[in-house]
């Protein structure tokens, strides 16, 4: 199973663990040991959290309240006030601890902190006026990513996710299309 990190908050990729909400979503989080890998895989979060049942189900719960929000955001309509609800609670908890060493920065904590920071996150992303929220523009992709290219001109969640997918799709279409049209040979009535 492969997590990406193309979101450009911690909160939005959490968002973006159920792949293809619309269609036929693929959950990533199946079971507390994911949530722990993808705890571990995120560069923001301490490199261990241990997941029991009831903390790997309130992460599911606000992973779904920040995708809300988010799209909620996208939308421009008002905020979904059970969301709300479930990412300022969770929010309200301890965060992480930070210590800053010769090695680097140390990040620790238990999941709920965990959970606290990436509801932090959601919030100051969401609360923003000027963070571009967008959702991608591959079709059946449901991830919200903040856009921050040049003039906000991001299609795409991420190139490796679906841009590249896109362009290769296009570019498949473009050689079914020149096919066609030189099997039709020069001078042909189109039917």
């Amino acid at each position: 199973m492969h997590f990406a990190f193309v979101s450009g908050n911690p909160a939005l990729d959490l968002a973006g663990t159920v792949v293809s909400r619309r269609d036929e979503p693929i959950d990533l989080l199946a079971a507390p040991a994911d949530l722990e890998r993808w705890v571990a895989e995120c560069d923001e979060l301490p490199e261990r959290a241990t997941a029991d049942f009831a903390t790997f189900e309130s992460a599911l719960s606000l992973r779904e309240a920040i995708y809300r929000l988010a799209l909620d955001r996208v939308l421009d309509r008002p905020f979904d006030p059970g969301s709300l609800e479930i990412v300022n609670d969770t929010a309200a908890r301890p965060v992480p601890t930070i210590e800053l060493s010769d090695a680097g920065l140390h990040v620790s904590g238990d999941l709920r902190a965990v959970l606290s920071q990436i509801a932090r996150s959601g919030i100051a992303v969401l609360a923003d006026p000027h963070a571009c929220l967008k959702e991608c523009g591959r079709r059946g992709c449901t991830r919200i990513y903040l856009d921050r290219s040049r003039g906000a001109r991001r299609a795409w969640c991420g190139m490796d996710e679906c841009g590249n997918r896109v362009k290769a799709a296009a570019y498949r279409a473009r050689r079914r299309a020149s096919t066609t049209a030189g099997r039709r040979g020069p001078g042909c009535a189109q039917g």
